[in-house]
């Protein structure tokens, strides 16, 4: 169950079996199995439970569903069915991820961790505009949706050096062209996308290693051309070395004596 002490983290609900009742303003939902909910855990009076029910609870940082205080407010305790779109994308991943005990605290966990918390942002952005309902809006959202697939897919394959638009593009039988309007729609391009995503899991397997890793290595893993390649495109995007990253991040993260200690007694 959620801990209503804990104000950093937002959780993520699956519905599994028995009857389970969202309160969300007037309306109250009866889920169904695969659906969610987000849930603040100072506010577990919302969600109403009855004999012999079962969800499955994740825990997610706040800072990393990339939404203000406020907007991500509008979100908590608002039923997603989990029978469609990004809602059962998202279910069946979190679904399986949690079955899958040999995930936790190994590098393809890791991987998985990382696809699952940007699905969970991308669904409260989805949650944000479900207001809209005109055709324009529809277009917009089923193009959203494919990107949302597309995203998915990226972070699923990261670690291939033959991650390119053509092989994303074959992936989701639409053509390059149309695969750069999605992205251009967005903001961004293909290539950009790719290149920040390897960036960012670079930077945090470099933040979170306890052991010596070289940076070839490390760029070799993410898909890299080489490491000089990698320390540049780093440097361009942080001001800062891989290597300068990586002994801030361990001497900020590194467990303090008392950290120790109170393991231990654990």
């Amino acid at each position: 169950m959620p801990d209503t002490n804990d104000r950093n983290h937002v959780y993520l609900g699956v519905h599994v079996r028995g009857p389970v009742t969202v309160v969300h303003g007037r309306a109250r939902t009866l889920l169904e199995p695969n659906d969610l909910v987000f849930c603040d855990p100072a506010r577990r009076h919302l969600l109403r439970f009855g004999e012999d029910c079962q969800m499955i609870f994740f825990r997610v940082p706040r800072c990393l569903l990339g939404v203000t205080e406020p907007e991500l407010d509008q979100v908590l305790g608002v039923p997603v069915r989990g029978g469609d779109g990004i809602g059962a994308l998202a279910s069946d991943f979190l679904t399986a991820l949690a079955a899958r005990a040999e995930f936790r605290r190994s590098t393809i966990g890791d991987r998985r961790a990382r696809t699952a918390v940007h699905l969970l942002s991308v669904l409260v952005v989805e949650l944000l505009e479900a207001d809209t309902t005109d055709a324009a809006d529809a277009r917009y959202t089923a193009g959203h949706e494919l990107l949302s697939r597309i995203h998915a897919h990226i972070e699923e394959h990261l670690m291939d050096p033959d991650l390119s638009p053509e092989s994303i593009a074959r992936a989701h039988h639409i053509s390059v062209r149309y695969l750069q309007k999605l992205f251009q729609n967005d903001g961004s391009t293909v290539s950009q996308w790719v290149r920040q995503r390897r960036l960012e899991s670079c930077r945090f397997e470099l933040g979170r290693s306890t052991r010596k890793i070289t940076m070839a290595a490390v760029a070799h893993r993410w898909g890299f051309s080489s490491p000089s390649h990698f320390s540049r495109t780093f440097r361009g995007a942080y001001g800062m070395s891989p290597t300068e990253w990586q002994a801030l991040a361990t001497s900020a993260f590194a467990p303090t004596t008392d950290d120790t200690q109170d393991r231990r007694r654990r």
